[in-house]
């Protein structure tokens, strides 16, 4: 590998859902060049709005200063045409569904286009990244960057496969600090990385609590909220990671609970609810329940 982190200057992040819109964002404010790619255009201006609100919340709260919004507004594009985002790239964050034979097609069509050295890295968040390794031109170059929620949570994961240059993984150890946030090495691949593997822990006990009528989903929420200190509980941050990827890591479990959560998920999925991301899933966005003065009393 020939590039140091000095020469990381173009970012592209693929997906303008609810993590890639984040992340380029995020690296938009730390003075990046970023191209924001997704191939279906309606959803550019979803992201376009929702940068906004990030923005200005974030402005109102002090998390970031007027330059780096000015930043954000000069070297920030989105677009539709993948040759177009494919120009002059050194790192990208590929942030598709998770589904490994969309995540492969993908693959196989993007890898190509790339100038050869240019660092690739996938947002899965349980998918291994040597499941990809065949549609992946440069296995080499090729790493696992998982980012949690970038702005209020700011762990990101660097997940090497087997045969990824330890250069490659070094190089995003820094990238991480560089874009404000906390990098956690992953000495082997593990589905679901080191945080994730354990929340979905938890998330899968509010699930059955749920589906066992042992308690409603504020009350779920509310015990945890109230015992942790958090401000969101297990099915808040269902919302936010968002229920479609949920559902794909549910339903191809072959125990009971799993299965049966997962058609509670598709059928929210086919009411249009998908969580923060929609504007509606276990509560409603943009003034969520749990966000309320009196939730955690129960009134």
């Amino acid at each position: 590998m020939t590039k140091s982190i000095d020469a990381i200057k173009n970012v592209l992040v693929v997906g303008a859902g609810t993590l890639g819109m984040r992340i380029a964002l995020r690296c938009a404010f730390d003075g990046y060049q970023v191209t924001l790619y997704d191939n279906n255009p309606d959803q550019l201006p979803v992201a376009a709005k929702m940068h906004a609100l990030l923005t200005d919340d974030m402005l109102r709260k002090g998390m970031i200063t007027p330059q780096m919004v000015e930043q954000a507004k000069t070297g920030l594009r989105m677009t539709a045409d993948i040759d177009e985002a494919v120009e002059n790239v050194d790192l990208v964050s590929e942030s598709v569904i998770e589904n490994i034979d969309i995540k492969r097609e993908f693959y196989a069509d993007f890898a190509p286009r790339l100038q050869p050295g240019t660092i690739v890295t996938t947002n899965t968040s349980y998918l291994l990244p040597s499941d990809m390794l065949d549609s992946v031109v440069e296995p080499e170059n090729f790493c696992g960057f998982h980012f949690h929620d970038v702005f209020n949570q700011v762990v990101v994961d660097v997940m090497p496969h087997p045969g990824t240059n330890p250069e490659v993984a070094d190089l995003l150890m820094e990238f991480g600090r560089r874009i404000n946030q906390i990098p956690v090495y992953i000495k082997k691949e593990n589905p679901g990385y080191i945080y994730n593997t354990m929340l979905m822990s938890l998330l899968g006990q509010a699930a059955s609590l749920y589906i066992d009528e042992v308690g409603s989903v504020q009350d779920i929420d509310r015990s945890f909220m109230g015992n942790f200190k958090t401000p969101v509980g297990p099915f808040g941050m269902l919302d936010h990671i968002g229920l479609e990827t949920a559902w794909h890591i549910t339903a191809v479990r072959d125990d009971e609970k799993s299965q049966q959560f997962a058609q509670l998920l598709k059928s929210m999925m086919d009411e249009g609810k998908y969580g923060y991301k929609s504007g509606e899933g276990f509560y409603s966005y943009p003034n969520p329940e749990y966000t309320q003065p009196d939730f955690l009393r129960g009134s």
